[in-house]
This record gives C-alpha cells, sequence and structure tokens, in this order.
C-alpha cells in the first residue's frame, strides 16, 4: 500500500510538472495568447476574423501616382500579401474584394455611393474583431510623404487601434516618419462600421520616391508585414481588458 501512494505521489507530481511547463509556454508563445479570444471580441468557429478592406477597385482607380501607378491594384496587392501573414497564424480573413472590380451593380446610378455602402454591409454583417481599409495618399506637393492611419473621431478602440498602427509602421519602416494618427469625422466607412476600423494610407503616390517604392514587391511585403505586427498587437491589448 505504500507503495502504492508513492506511485500515486510520484504520478501527479510528474503531471503538475506538466502543467507548470505547458503554461509557462502558453504565457510565452503570443500566438497562443492572441488565440485565447471569446465571441465578443470576433470570435467565429475558433477563428478571430479579420475584414481587410482594399479600397477602390473596378472603374474606380483611386489616386493615380506620379509615375502612372494606380491606387486600386496597389491597395489589393498590399492586401492579399497581407491576407497571407494572416492565414498562416490561424485568423480568418473577409476580404471585401479579392480581385480588381467594385462593389456595385452596372445598374447603380450612383456605383461609388452603392460601393461604399456594400462595404459597410459586408463588414456589419460579419462578427469581425476589427478592419483594416488599404488605401494610398497623394498630395498637392510632392514633397508630402509617409504613411499614416486614419480613425473614428468618437471611437476610442478605434483610435487605440490606429495609434499601435501608427507606431508599428514607423518602427518597421524606418523612413524618419513623424506623422501621427489622425481622427476623422466625415469618411463614410469610419462613420458606417460598427467594429473598430482603421484606415491605413500606406504612402504618398504623388511623391515620387514613394510611388516607385509602392509598386516594388519587397516594400509592399515589408507593408504587408508592418501591417499585420500592427494587427497582433492591437489583439493582444484586448486580452487584457
Amino acid at each position: 500500500m505504500k507503495n502504492h501512494r508513492k506511485l500515486y505521489r510520484n504520478y501527479f507530481h510528474i503531471l503538475f510538472l506538466c502543467f507548470v511547463c505547458l503554461a509557462v509556454y502558453t504565457l510565452n508563445d503570443p500566438s497562443v495568447d492572441v488565440m485565447q479570444r471569446d465571441t465578443k471580441t470576433g470570435k467565429t468557429d475558433g477563428q478571430i476574423t479579420v475584414i481587410l478592406d482594399p479600397g477602390h477597385g473596378g472603374y474606380d482607380p483611386g489616386k493615380v501616382g506620379i509615375n502612372g501607378a494606380l491606387e486600386k491594384d496597389i491597395n489589393l496587392s498590399i492586401a492579399l500579401r497581407l491576407k497571407k501573414l494572416l492565414e498562416q497564424n490561424d485568423i480568418k480573413v473577409i476580404m471585401t474584394r479579392d480581385t480588381d472590380s467594385g462593389l456595385y451593380s452596372s445598374g447603380d446610378s450612383n456605383k461609388k455611393a452603392a460601393d461604399m455602402r456594400k462595404r459597410v454591409d459586408i463588414i456589419n454583417n460579419s462578427k469581425a474583431v476589427l478592419v483594416v481599409s488599404i488605401h494610398q495618399n497623394s498630395y498637392t506637393s510632392e514633397a508630402i510623404k509617409g504613411a499614416q492611419v486614419f480613425y473614428y473621431t468618437k471611437s476610442k478602440s478605434g483610435e487605440e487601434f490606429a495609434k499601435i498602427m501608427q507606431s508599428q509602421l514607423k518602427e518597421t519602416l524606418q523612413d524618419g516618419n513623424k506623422r501621427e494618427a489622425k481622427s476623422n469625422d466625415s469618411y463614410y466607412m469610419l462613420r458606417k462600421t460598427d467594429c473598430p476600423i482603421i484606415i491605413v494610407e500606406c504612402g504618398y503616390l504623388s511623391n515620387s520616391r514613394e510611388a516607385a517604392l509602392l509598386l516594388k514587391d519587397d516594400y509592399q511585403e515589408k507593408l504587408a508585414w508592418s501591417i499585420h505586427l500592427g494587427i497582433f498587437r492591437y489583439l493582444n491589448t484586448l486580452e487584457n481588458k
């Protein structure tokens, strides 16, 4: 009987050590930290849901670069790269578009308005924890440059997400960008979307250097990597709330 008690003690001691090791591993693994989320924060079918919105598409090219580059094409390319990175980390990704097409019907009299309404419908009918809308910027002065993130003025969660993303873009790109995340109360997408949404303006197509970079595969990959890191940094803040 004493031998049996000793055997049981040894067994439970080993089992306890296994649980301790597992707990230590889990606490130090950020991917595990992010994935453990309930349905209130966008987890469906065991996965976190994120929406990527590549701006423009179809008849609408968006901004046209100083080098002739079309914003709609750059937006989609970066979004598809970002989608791949997120899916590699078990994130469920919904794309508002994944081809060069707008979200409108041929019979729509105002295709731009129809496109925007459809994007908002996709977002609000999902159970996404967040939305990243990918765009490129432009200005009358070629000297203006730098990525910038926008959020809805009345959204505290959007503001937090935007500041995290702006910080991550600066850290990854290391291009001397001094821009800060900026609030906006007029953009339709920001006003009408239920969950936290940010607009990431990845660069200025009116700036010759950035316009050239935005066409390069390695720079698009770098942007996608930076945005994906910003998403995970924000998701990790939700775990502590």
